[in-house]
C-alpha cells in the first residue's frame, strides 16, 4: 500500500479505494453465525460487524467469542458484549486503536483504505438504507460500520454492517458524512478506530490454542453473581415503567436486555461447540438453553406491555437462571 499522503496533495473528488477489493454487496454471502436460521440472527452491530470481516479476512470468528463469558446485568441492561481489542491482537495479530478525526472524515478514511487498513466509524443509521424498517429516515442512531470502498466522486461507500455488505450513495453519503453543512459550521467528528492486518492470516492451530487460553482467561472473570438472576429480580418492576412510555421504548429495553443476552449466550454456545463440542457438550446445550428462553420471554415482555399484566414475568426467566448455574459448573469442571 502507498505511504501516508501529504496534506491537501489531493481533492475529495480523487477519493477512491478499497481494503476488500473482491467484495460487492450483491454476490455477498454472510457468515453462517448470521443464518436467518439462528435464534438470534443478528447481535449487535460491533460483534456484528467483526463476524463478516474476520470471514472476509478467511479466519474465524468462532475463535474469539471467548469474551461472552463475561457478560454481566449492569442494572438498566445487559453488557453490550464487544470483542476485546487485545483478543483480536491475540488470536490474529490484527491491532485496532483509535483513529484521530480532524479533518473531514472521507480524507481519513481514504488515507487509511489506501494503507490497506479498514476504518471502524460511528455513523448515523438515520442514513443508512440497510437498517430501513428500524432507522432508516425515522430516528437518528448510533451504529459502528467498518467502510471498505470509499468513491467521493459517486457519493458512495460499500461497509460492513451488522450481519452483511451493503452500499449507499447519494442522498444518504451526502447524510451520513455532512456534506450539507455549511462552510463555516462545526462538523460532528465521530468516533473511529482503525485496524491494521497483518501480511498473512493467522495460523489455525495458534487461533484454536490461544482461543482456548482466551476462554479460560474469560471464566476466570466471570461475574461472581448469576447476571441472569440479578435481572431476573427486577425485571417485572421495570417493564411496569417501560409500559408507560411510548411504544418504541419496548424495543430499546428489549434489545439492550433480553437481545443482548440472548444474543450472547447463543454465541458462547457456538464458541465452545467450535472448540469441542464434544468436551464441552453440556455447557452448549445450557447456553442454547438460555438463548431461547431470553427469545421466549421477549414475546411474553411484549404481551405484558400490552395487556399491562406482569405478572407471568416473575418466574419466565427462571429457566435461563438455572441454565446460567449449569453452564458454569459444567465449564469449572472441564476448565
Amino acid at each position: 500500500m502507498a505511504g501516508l499522503r501529504a496534506a491537501g496533495a489531493v481533492g475529495l473528488s480523487d477519493l477512491t479505494g478499497s481494503v476488500f477489493p473482491g467484495i460487492r454487496p450483491e454476490t455477498y454471502v454472510s457468515h453462517a453465525l448470521h443464518s436467518s436460521e439462528r435464534m438470534w440472527p443478528e447481535t449487535n452491530c460491533y460483534v456484528d460487524l467483526w463476524i463478516e470481516v474476520l470471514s472476509a479476512l478467511n479466519v474465524a470468528p468462532e475463535a474469539m467469542l471467548g469474551f461472552t463469558l463475561t457478560q454481566d446485568f449492569e442494572g438498566d441492561q445487559f453488557t453490550f458484549f464487544k470483542v476485546p481489542l487485545e483478543d483480536l491482537e491475540a488470536l490474529y495479530d490484527i491491532r485496532v486503536t483509535e483513529l484521530a478525526i480532524f479533518d473531514r472524515v472521507e480524507r481519513h478514511l481514504d488515507v487509511q483504505i489506501e494503507r490497506g487498513r479498514l476504518c471502524l466509524v460511528e455513523m448515523d443509521s438515520f442514513y443508512m438504507p440497510d437498517t430501513q424498517g428500524t432507522s432508516y429516515r425515522t430516528e437518528h442512531g448510533k451504529t459502528t460500520v467498518a467502510v471498505n470502498r470509499l468513491d467521493v466522486a459517486g457519493k458512495r461507500i460499500e461497509y460492513f454492517h451488522n450481519g452483511g455488505y451493503f452500499a449507499l450513495e447519494g442522498d444518504d453519503f451526502d447524510g451520513l458524512f455532512q456534506v450539507h453543512l455549511a462552510d463555516d459550521a462545526p462538523p460532528f467528528l465521530p468516533y473511529t478506530e482503525f485496524a491494521k492486518f497483518p501480511v498473512a492470516p493467522s495460523d489455525p492451530n495458534h487461533v484454536r490454542a490461544t482461543s482456548r487460553q482466551l476462554l479460560k482467561r474469560h471464566f476466570d472473570r466471570r461475574p461472581s453473581v448469576n447476571p441472569i438472576r440479578t435481572f431476573a429480580n427486577v425485571f417485572p418492576r421495570q417493564v411496569e415503567e417501560v409500559a408507560e412510555r411510548p411504544f418504541y421504548f419496548f424495543h430499546k429495553y428489549a434489545f439492550n436486555t433480553l437481545r443482548q443476552f440472548g444474543a450472547n449466550f447463543e454465541l458462547a454456545g457456538d464458541h465452545l461447540a467450535w472448540l469441542s463440542a464434544n468436551e464441552f457438550s453440556e455447557a452448549v446445550e445450557q447456553a442454547r438453553r438460555i438463548s431461547e428462553v431470553a427469545k421466549s420471554v421477549q414475546f411474553q415482555l411484549a404481551r405484558a406491555v400490552t395487556r399491562k399484566k406482569y405478572e407471568p414475568l416473575l418466574t419466565a426467566l427462571d429457566p435461563a437462571v438455572d441454565a446460567w448455574d449449569a453452564m458454569m459448573a459444567s465449564l469449572a469442571e472441564r476448565l
